[in-house]
């Protein structure tokens, strides 16, 4: 057993929503760097088009920009459709990463809209683009090696915060179950459904909350640093990997201990 063999993903075909920035941009430079042809896609063209000419560059792996609005069922038709002109013989992996989240002061004047924005793109993007995929997914597919598709979720699917955002952290609960029915369904078809389960990263998401508060993210964090990219690509490609076929329906939370110390640290913070 080589572990080089065993957390390959070389020559892989891998798609990864929200690839252009933040956590997508991570996992995206992973699979490059480990020598997988990766498609990215997001809202904005012109960030898609750098963030791939960067990646590209670096190698030894390739990356394509392809944009598309996940808000919208026909655009994310439409770029299921584009997959398979480009990839007729089907895509091995699948990272549903976009999101979006929506804060405000008070439970009070939380809008009615944000449920609809949030969710439609955390929760019902995720199945959908993975329903529009299946048929690419399953060319790929073998019992010794499964097709992936791996859901980016969220610690807030698991813990409760302080922030008033609870449309976002609904949505990620969701994604977390919704991650245990596809795999169900999708293993006898050799296809994994796994999630990963973040806590703070740097990414334009965080990024108002790390400017305010970063000290006290840190001090909650049992292994005391925000993550790294390296921690995000790692487990995304053990469980794309040789190493990570047999996983099916796990919630991973990569956080450096948060949930299993969020009480714990709330309460020695008030001592």
């Amino acid at each position: 057993m080589d572990a080089q063999t065993l957390f390959s993903v070389e020559g892989k075909v891998v798609v990864v929503t929200g690839g252009g920035s933040g956590i997508g941009l991570m996992v995206a430079t992973g699979f490059v760097r480990n020598g997988a042809r990766v498609y990215i896609t997001s809202r904005k063209q012109q960030v898609l088009d750098r963030a791939a000419q960067e990646l590209t560059a670096l190698g030894p792996g390739k990356c394509i920009p392809i944009a598309c609005d996940l808000q919208s069922h026909e655009k994310t038709q439409a770029l299921a459709a584009r997959l398979a002109e480009l990839e007729p013989s089907g895509i091995d992996v699948l990272v549903n990463n976009s999101g979006a989240n929506w804060g405000e002061p008070s439970l009070e004047e939380y809008p009615d809209a944000a449920w609809t924005k949030v969710l439609t793109l955390n929760t019902q993007r995720v199945f959908t683009l993975t329903q529009l995929l299946l048929p690419l997914l399953e060319k790929r597919a073998t019992a010794a090696s499964p097709a992936r598709v791996i859901n980016v979720g969220s610690i807030d699917g698991i813990r409760v915060t302080d922030l008033i955002t609870p449309a976002y952290s609904a949505s990620k609960a969701a994604v977390h179950h919704l991650t245990k029915v596809l795999a169900a369904h999708l293993g006898p078809r050799n296809i994994t459904v796994n999630a990963v389960a973040p806590g703070p990263f740097e990414s334009h998401m965080m990024a108002h909350t790390l400017e305010i508060a970063r000290d006290a993210i840190v001090g909650s964090v049992p292994l005391g640093r925000i993550g790294k990219p390296t921690d995000m690509a790692g487990v995304c490609l053990f469980l794309a990997s040789s190493a990570g076929a047999y996983i099916n329906g796990a919630v991973i939370p990569v956080d450096g201990g948060i949930v299993i110390a969020n009480r714990f640290y709330q309460h020695a913070a008030s001592l």
